[in-house]
This record gives structure tokens, C-alpha cells and sequence, in this order.
């Protein structure tokens, strides 16, 4: 559905001392919004105080947050200090009885001034709403209107993906990219760190993994027509254990749980590139330079497999502390494993009748190997065709049947169903607006209709849907503006998704908001997409 050009035209307006106008109907919208009747405001000027308990080093870092936000959005100078809710403009409090795991914060606006109750994670939440109602301006004084904003996420899962493969992303925009999904109240990052076409992880008992299966010689051109570029890419090109504790950290300053993928058994020809032995073949692999699925996986026959995949993982548990560990499990062909005499002899001795279990016999042992470290595994929807354990989280991205399948049989579910979720189609019809995508169309409009609770589901197995995440595949995204550029603003429409309660989502309600959170990007630099459909 298009929507008339005054919409976009208002997404547009350039910043200005006329935009300091504050508005709580922010986006995500929040579940409570009470302005006060009586029309009273706080008036917020430069100098102002933000308290916090000296007791906390969580809302010390978010006091001093809070600052920086508001001095990149308004100019506004104010000051971080310890135990100053006497005088001060702005206070960050826990509640009385505290919840760790709760993400509801309160937020009101008074004679006083304002004050931001929650976990660590709800005042995280709070402020961004406060910045996000203040919005983008140049000044040094804003009228904050007498409100109670009392609010909390629908969804425990509110993630977005990232595909580092493919085309690699530095540290320092992965941050960046960490601080767009805090804006967006985003909790969960999923790092796609291993694909055919590089191998992006440090394993330092396996130092050449990374070192040699970073690297393709070449890259093919535009939409994977057999034509190459001829260039070398990826030498060095991985991140270090130390790099990715760093994402890690950043992340957890922000309440986002970086959730990593080690794709497996299909997907892994840059691993077979270095360690031939462990394919069915055993020879003539080389890091991918073409987009697309290979048929050649790792061999489920070959006991080396299994130590190998145990090793890289066990490192990874060192490094992310993520209860959830993906291991991929999608578009792995298992013709190598019909010819394959070892495969077939295992699947023998296991008693098996198909190849999708003797996939399923591979996840179950490292699913086994995961929960000795306190941690579950997570995997897209085609772990389910083997029989996947009742324990293992499922990642929707087919169909909403295969969602209400395992829904029902009591697995936790994450929707990323492509129609809805796959912001590497295109935003718009008009693909010559546009830069080279893979294909398909997911407009703004789209994703906010998605509803990632299943109808069919009862209260009880709805439980299980944790919630909805955004995949971000980079075959056809090699630069830091084209990334944000396909998530901006299909982002903002998610967030509702995965935050607001859907009695309270309204799409002409949403494109009202809209151009006030996109003045917030242009003042923060984010590209994006800057046409609605």
C-alpha cells in the first residue's frame, strides 16, 4: 500500500529548533502513555543533573548514556553524578522490589522532574523512549509534558540478524549496529560467523581454520550470473576471540545477548577447504566463490567430525556467554551422504532409516556436548525434519506450519519468516530505486503486519513463541551504508512487532510517528531507505 508523498515528504524535514516539541507516541509504542490532564511540563535545560545510585555501576553507565544521547540529539549538556535525587533533573532508580529479569520500566514526568524506574534493562528501555520523545533539535531548553508512561516488551526474543560472511563487518560497525538495535529496543543480536564463503571465527586450537577460510579467491558479480571479479578477498578478514568478547561486552552495556552461529553440517565448504578429510569427498574444496548451496557437508560418518565440530564449539562457549547457541542445520543436502559408504555404514550401526536423522543424530550429540556448558541449542526450522529434541529452540523462516508443529510439541519458537522478516529482499517495487538485492520484496508495510503468534496455537503453546527476529544475509551486502540502508526504517516496523501489544498497533498510527524517528536518524547518521510502500 502506498501512502501519499506528504507522509515521505514530512520523513524529510530538515532539523531544527521546530522539532523539540516532545512526543511520548514514540516507536516502539509504548503499552501506557498518561499525560497529565492538567497540562503541566518540566522544563529540561543544559546543566541539569542525572542521579543514579552510587551503588550501581549499571545506572552509572546508563546515566552517562542517557548524557551522550541527548547531547548528540539536542546539544543539550547535562551530568552524570552519584546520589543527587534531591536537585537533580533526571533519576535512574531501581524498584523497591527488585526484578533482574523484568524489562518494565516506569516512566514519569512530573513538577520535580523526571524519574526512570526499572532493572537495569528497564531504565535502559526507559531512556530510550525519553530519547526518542525528545527527539532531534538544536537547543537548550525542552518542555517535557507531565506524563506516566508505565511499559514493558511483548516478546522475550526481539532480535536481528547479521551475516559477516559473506562480506565482513568490522567491530567498530558492529557497534554501531548494536546501537541501532538499542534504539529499537532490540534484545538479541544472532551472529552469523561461518558460511561457505569464509569462515569468520578464531579457533586457537585450529589457527588455520580462520587464517585460510577467510579467503576466496574471487567473488562473483552482481546476481550470481557465473561472471567474476577476479579479486582476492577476505585475507584477515575474521575476528579474533578477543574482538568478539569485545562485540560481547558492548552488547551487554546495551542488554543485547549476542547469539552466535557456527552453521553446520551444510554450509561449511570454507571449513572443508582447510580440512578436506572431513568431507565425503575428502578433496578439491575450495572456499566458495559463488553464492547459492553446496552439496558438499560435512561427513556425518567420519568420528573426526564430531570432535572437530566439539572443539570449535567448546571455544565458542568460552567466548559468548549466550544461553543459546546456534547451529544452523538449514540447507544442507544430503546427497553426498547417500554415496558416501562411511555415512551409510553409520547410519547402520545407529539403526537409521533416512539421512535427515543421521542429521539429527549430529545435533543430538552436540546438543548433549552444549548442555554439559549450561547452554541449548538453537537452529532453523529444518532440524525439525530428523526429529529435533524437545529441548532445542526453532527458528521459523518456511512456513508458519512448521511454527505450529513445533509449537505444539512444546519447542520454544523464533519467527523469522522470510515474507516478513528477510530485509535482504528488496523494500521497494522499483528495484532500479534501489541497490542490488537478492531478490523477493518486503516492504515497511509488510512487516508491520506481521503477527508471530500463530492462531491456531492455544494460550498454553503460544508460550512458545519467544518472539521475532529480522535476518540480514550479505551476498549482496558488502558496505556498512548498504546494511543499514536494508534494515532502515523496516527496522522501526519490527520493533512494534516484537514490542507493542497488537490492540494497540495501528499502521496509519505508526506512519504518523514515523517521520520523527527518522529525523533522529538523519541526526545520527543512519542511511536509509527514503520511500515508503
Amino acid at each position: 500500500m502506498k501512502k501519499t508523498l506528504l507522509l515521505l515528504t514530512l520523513a524529510l524535514i530538515p532539523i531544527g529548533r521546530m522539532c523539540a516539541q516532545v512526543d511520548y507516541n514514540v516507536i516502539p509504542l509504548p503499552q501506557s502513555v498518561a499525560i497529565d490532564k492538567q497540562g503541566g511540563s518540566y522544563q529540561l535545560t543544559s546543566g541539569a543533573v542525572v542521579s543514579y545510585p552510587s551503588s550501581s555501576e549499571e545506572l552509572r553507565r546508563s546515566a552517562e548514556m542517557l548524557c551522550d544521547y541527548l547531547q548528540e540529539s539536542t546539544g543539550l549538556s547535562l551530568t552524570a553524578e552519584p546520589d543527587r535525587r534531591k536537585d537533580a533533573a533526571i533519576i535512574l532508580s531501581y524498584p523497591k522490589e527488585r526484578s533482574t529479569e523484568s524489562e518494565a520500566y516506569t516512566l514519569t514526568v512530573g513538577k520535580k522532574g523526571v524519574t526512570i524506574e526499572g532493572s537495569g534493562a528497564g531504565v535502559f528501555h526507559g531512556i530510550q523512549t525519553l530519547r526518542k520523545a525528545i527527539g532531534a533539535s538544536n537547543t537548550d531548553t525542552i518542555q517535557l509534558p507531565y506524563v506516566t508512561i508505565n511499559d514493558e516488551p511483548r516478546f522475550p526474543y526481539r532480535g536481528a540478524h547479521i551475516d559477516c560472511c559473506r562480506h565482513f563487518f568490522s567491530v567498530d560497525f558492529l557497534k554501531r549496529y548494536i546501537d541501532i538495535l538499542a534504539l529499537h529496543g532490540c534484545n538479541k543480536l544472532h551472529w552469523h560467523l561461518t558460511d561457505d564463503q569464509g569462515w569468520r571465527f578464531e579457533v586457537k586450537a585450529l589457527p588455520e581454520l580462520a587464517e585460510q577460510g577467510s579467503i576466496r579467491r574471487e567473488t562473483v558479480i552482481g546476481a550470481n550470473l557465473g561472471i567474476y571479479d577476479g579479486v582476492e578477498y577476505g585475507r584477515g578478514l575474521y575476528y579474533t576471540q578477543e574482538q568478539c568478547r569485545e562485540v560481547v561486552e558492548y552488547a551487554r552495556e546495551r542488554y543485547i545477548d549476542v547469539i552466535p552461529e557456527i552453521e553446520l553440517p551444510g554450509h561449511m565448504v570454507a571449513a572443508l577447504h582447510v580440512y578436506p578429510e572431513l568431507g565425503c569427498r575428502g578433496e578439491g574444496y575450495e572456499v566458495w566463490t559463488e553464492w547459492g548451496v553446496s552439496k558438499d557437508i560435512l561427513c556425518a560418518g567420519n568420528p573426526k567430525t564430531l570432535d572437530f565440530l566439539k572443539t570449535i564449539l567448546g571455544e565458542l562457549c568460552e567466548v559468548f556467554p549466550s544461553r543459546l547457541i546456534h547451529i544452523g542445520g538449514d540447507e544442507a543436502p544430503r546427497t553426498r551422504w547417500k554415496e558416501c559408504p562411511r555415512c551409510q555404514e553409520k547410519m547402520k550401526e545407529l539403526g537409521l532409516t533416512d539421512e535427515a536423522q543421521l542429521q539429527t543424530y549430529i545435533n543430538s550429540e552436540l546438543e548433549a556436548f552444549l548442555a554439559e556448558r549450561g547452554r541449548t541449542i538453537i537452529g532453523w526450522d529444518e532440524i525439525l525434519e530428523g526429529g529435533a529434541s524437545e529441548s532445542a529452540t526453532i527458528m521459523n523462516w518456511h512456513g508458519r506450519e512448521l511454527a505450529v508443529e513445533a509449537a505444539s510439541k512444546g519447542r520454544d519458537v523464533v519467527m523469522t519468516p522470510m515474507e516478513f522478516c528477510y530485509f535482504d529482499y528488496y523494500q521497494l517495487r522499483d528495484r532500479s530505486r534501489q541497490p542490488l538485492g537478492i531478490g523477493g520484496y518486503v516492504p515497511v508495510s509488510k512487516v508491520y503486519t506481521l503477527e508471530p503468534v500463530p492462531e491456531e496455537l492455544s494460550p498454553e503453546e503460544a508460550r512458545h513463541i519467544l518472539g521475532a527476529q529480522c535476518n540480514l544475509w550479505a551476498e549482496y551486502i558488502a558496505y556498512p551504508q548498504h546494511m543499514e540502508y536494508m534494515l532502515l526504517p523496516r527496522l522501526s516496523a519490527l520493533s512494534e512487532v516484537q514490542w507493542t501489544q497488537p490492540k494497540l498497533k495501528d499502521y496509519d498510527g505508526f506512519l504518523r510517528r514515523l517521520p520523527r524517528l527518522i529525523e533522529l536518524y538523519d541526526r545520527l547518521g543512519f542511511k536509509h531507505c527514503q520511500s515508503l510502500e
